[in-house]
């Protein structure tokens, strides 16, 4: 029997997955839980994640004409109240504030005092307090469209919270925009799916399918969902972004109306679109390893870092020296419009310097000591190879070299979040197989399971809601991609003329 393989994170991916999500984010020094249940403290290595995912939205948005706002944390309840299925589908989630301020009990501790004459909600989201004041901008059809984004911080109470999966605070981007037709909210919805799907391949390395949300899992109050869903390690499925077309509804909840080029009076067309630091959890799921993260380098916190190795006190200056010098070097660099992120770690701890970057997933570790000096040379491991591959490369080189490196590593990633989804997708016909593909390998993991299957979906939401109770399975979305076909429906085998993607989901 050969030996176990040391591993940094403890369990592994196979013996623990959820443990080993955790472990991952403590180790990677992400974030941590906060003295408020439910709520993350976001650690500067997690933070720059998504600073970095800001600046590609941020780009990708205002490419499209997006501009950035800011609207109140606070919203009167009765605007929630104004669009009913958007009430009903956030009231179980709404932080209320009653009270202003506080004052001391009889027996000396603080009490809230001070009641409000109507409660505020704590920002689930904004469609309806961005709908006032939309209401206020728009007078004419010459007002349209408005397209604006805002970053901020929305409050979900969360009864069983993940560090960046489910939190009851988090922090996201919401886009709302409002246009003279219908035509164009239809296309500003896909267009701003679009731009998440760009930032999902080309950035986060995460191949995702996008699709159309069935009625029962739209978001509240919307005409049309549209999402795009990425495939975990186990087998999961991650929402990693959506485009909500709103019809009408929020316009007349919030009575956003203009007067048309015909002189009519008439109710805009609205959209919003949104993706959130869960992002960052996709990130770990996709592309992490036992060792712990590992980084794409077009969204990494840094893309390499050196370490000096000083065995003597006798070595330092020339190593240093010579550390130094290449950090200018490569800092002159610039990697997708952005300048090369270099880190110095010279650390007097051993080899755990080694591992913490390793846990931390950084794109190149890079080590230099006298050897490596009198060779003019440098010692390089790549994060995407595992811990143990490591090569001597001529510095010259590996300056010249390292954005292409860089680019391999990138890719790479995503080919093998590809394979691994390819893998575990099938198409399932019969009910007896679909069930089977969706019960646990292992009772007592019963989080790994089969993966997506696409399957035929009858449009009802009796089946719908019957395999979902039976499997905790939903209907992750309808590919816009996917072609008619028919078949039947994998629950009640009446006629379909499609295949839905179905699995187990974050």
């Amino acid at each position: 029997m050969g030996k176990k393989e040391v591993t940094a994170i403890t369990p592994t991916r196979v013996e623990d997955y959820p443990e080993w999500y955790q472990q991952v984010v403590k180790a990677s020094d992400l974030a941590e839980s906060s003295p408020v249940r439910g709520c993350m403290v976001i650690k500067p290595w997690g933070y720059s994640i998504w600073e970095n995912i800001m600046r590609v939205l941020n780009n990708l948005f205002k490419e499209t004409g997006v501009k950035n706002a800011y609207f109140p944390l606070f919203i009167p309840l009765s605007f929630l109240e104004k669009e009913a299925e958007h009430v009903e589908g956030f009231a179980k989630e709404c932080a209320v504030v009653t009270h202003h301020r506080l004052k001391k009990g009889p027996d000396g501790s603080l009490v809230p005092a001070g009641a409000l004459n109507e409660p505020l909600v704590v920002r689930p989201t904004s469609e309806t307090i961005i709908g006032d004041s939309f209401s206020k901008w728009v007078s004419s059809y010459r007002d349209l469209p408005i397209l604006i984004n805002q970053w901020a911080n929305v409050v979900r109470w969360e009864m069983r919270p993940r560090i960046f999966l489910r939190t009851s605070e988090f922090l996201w981007q919401e886009g709302h925009s409002a246009h003279a037709t219908q035509e164009e909210a239809v296309e500003r919805t896909n267009m701003m799916l679009d731009a998440y799907e760009k930032l999902a391949k080309d950035y986060l390395a995460i191949p995702v399918i996008k699709g159309r949300k069935t009625p029962a899992e739209r978001f509240p109050g919307a005409v049309d969902t549209l999402c795009m869903e990425a495939m975990m390690q186990d087998r999961k499925a991650l929402q990693a972004g959506t485009s909500h077309f709103l019809g009408q509804n929020f316009a007349r909840a919030s009575n956003i109306k203009f007067q048309s080029a015909q002189e009519k009076e008439e109710y805009a067309w609205t959209v919003s679109w949104g993706a959130s630091t869960r992002l960052i959890g996709g990130l770990i799921m996709t592309h992490g390893d036992d060792d712990g993260l590992i980084l794409p380098p077009k969204i990494a916190s840094a893309h390499v870092v050196l370490l000096p190795i000083i065995k003597k006190p006798s070595d330092r200056s020339g190593v240093m020296e010579y550390t130094e010098s290449l950090v200018k070097e490569l800092r002159d660099t610039s990697y997708d419009d952005r300048r090369l992120e270099v880190e110095i770690d010279d650390r007097d701890i051993g080899g755990a310097r080694g591992w913490d970057w390793i846990k931390k997933g950084i794109p190149l570790r890079v080590e230099i000591g006298p050897r490596d000096i009198s060779n003019n040379s440098v010692f390089v491991g790549r994060r995407d190879r595992g811990h143990r591959d490591k090569a001597s490369i001529k510095r010259d080189r590996f300056v010249s070299e390292i954005t292409t490196i860089l680019d391999e590593i990138q890719e790479n990633l995503f080919e093998r979040a590809l394979s691994l989804r390819e893998a575990h997708t099938v198409n399932i016909e019969g009910k007896n197989e679909f069930y089977e593909f969706f019960t646990p390998e292992n009772p007592e993991k019963p989080e790994i399971h089969g993966g997506f299957a696409l399957s035929h979906w009858c449009g009802s939401d009796a089946c719908e809601l019957k395999i979902k109770e039976d499997l905790k399975v939903t209907i992750r979305c309808i590919p816009l991609d996917g072609e008619s076909e028919k078949g039947g429906c994998i629950c009640c085998n009446q006629p379909s003329m499609h295949r839905v993607v179905f699995a187990k989901s974050y």
